[in-house]
């Protein structure tokens, strides 16, 4: 395996707009923190060292990422957060500066992403009120997710966190490619394999396939390699026992 690789160019002031943290910060200010970041390359099968998190921080441009943990002894493995264009990660070495025991693997062929100095990063937080004002919120959003995941693992059973899953994961990375017309009546879960379900909601494959294979005999889904195509969105909301505006207000 290969390492990460850091390409020579600088990235731009609409690179880092796809960030919820930089989005909303004065152009002026976007531009002058824009010219310390770079670009980078990796691909799926690429290794990267989880010591680059202690003096890079890095916001995911393109493609999607996983983060995991694993046990050394049983092969068992969780995932931590799965990570979508403008998410930003390590946060947690950002906030307390100390090593963090994190499996990074990409899930699409490839990603790109931007990294600054971590040690720049954590000045501007300290230095620029209006970054500080985006910051965080979306460290409390953050915090939110890891409660929810949780509580969950604890309050659920496997089909209700399994529901729960596809409806806070549809349509995060837009790739339609039926007809225009059908485009709002088809709901997708790209890139995602019952083994990454799986971690994702604390179980295992063969108990993931098995709900997965129900729904797909009830037509609630259909399955196409590591696509899910939701069919019948009322039905998963109903596994999740949620209510279609309750979903829509945790949006961030």
């Amino acid at each position: 395996m290969t390492s990460i690789v850091h390409v020579p160019r600088v990235a731009s002031a609409i690179q880092l707009k796809q960030s919820p943290l930089f989005a909303a910060l004065p152009e002026a200010l976007i531009q002058e923190i824009a010219q310390h970041f770079h670009l980078v390359q990796w691909e799926k099968g690429d290794y990267i060292n989880p010591g680059n998190l202690m003096t890079q921080f890095y916001f995911l441009q393109a493609g999607q990422l996983e983060m995991k943990r694993n046990n050394p002894d049983t092969g068992r493995e969780v995932t931590l957060d799965m990570l979508y264009p403008g998410d930003s990660f390590d946060i947690t070495t950002l906030l307390d500066g100390k090593p963090h025991d994190v499996i990074l693997e990409p899930i699409t062929p490839s990603i790109q992403l931007i990294s600054v100095p971590i040690a720049m990063m954590r000045k501007w937080i300290w230095t620029y009120p209006e970054l500080n004002q985006q910051f965080l919120p979306y460290l409390a959003h953050k915090m939110r997710e890891q409660e929810d995941r949780a509580s969950s693992f604890v309050l659920h059973d496997v089909t209700t966190r399994l529901s729960r899953l596809i409806l806070k994961h549809i349509n995060r990375i837009q790739h339609y490619t039926g007809k225009k017309e059908d485009a709002q009546k088809t709901h997708l879960i790209n890139g995602l394999s019952d083994d990454a379900l799986a971690r994702m909601v604390g179980s295992v494959r063969q108990v993931v396939n098995k709900q997965l294979q129900y729904w797909r005999s009830q037509g609630v889904i259909d399955k196409k390699r590591n696509q899910l195509i939701i069919k019948d969105l009322d039905a998963i909301y109903k596994e999740a026992n949620l209510l279609h505006s309750n979903m829509q207000s945790k949006k961030p």
